[in-house]
């Protein structure tokens, strides 16, 4: 199995964050993440293509909201949330926070 490689806390851009942030797709899987530990891939397809979830986890891992560890044939994901908090502080919670007040705005509009 490859190793993949994952960007140092001191190495996450805040640029980087919030692009792999911008996709509704790759929010949905950030949230998935913040539920609960790790988590194996297809928990978080979504319903989307292998290519389209490779794709996204590529992004969030290259930006630093994503780590992955293979356990075998399961690749497991899961958020550095630690590295994230100590980077910027607050800043998942922030994005988090403004996902949910937009979904809520989108639904009553």
């Amino acid at each position: 199995m490859r190793a993949f490689k994952h960007p140092k806390a001191e190495e996450f851009l805040l640029e980087r964050i919030l692009y792999a942030s911008s996709a509704p797709a790759r929010m949905e899987i950030i949230r998935h993440l913040v539920c609960r530990a790790e988590k194996i891939c297809g928990e978080l397809d979504g319903g989307r293509p292998t290519s389209s979830d490779s794709h996204h986890f590529r992004v969030l891992r290259d930006a630093g909201l994503m780590r992955t560890r293979s356990i075998r044939a399961p690749h497991m994901k899961s958020l550095p949330n630690d590295e994230l908090e100590m980077r910027f502080p607050e800043l998942l919670n922030s994005v988090l926070g403004h996902s949910k007040q937009e979904d809520t705005y989108l639904q009553h509009a």
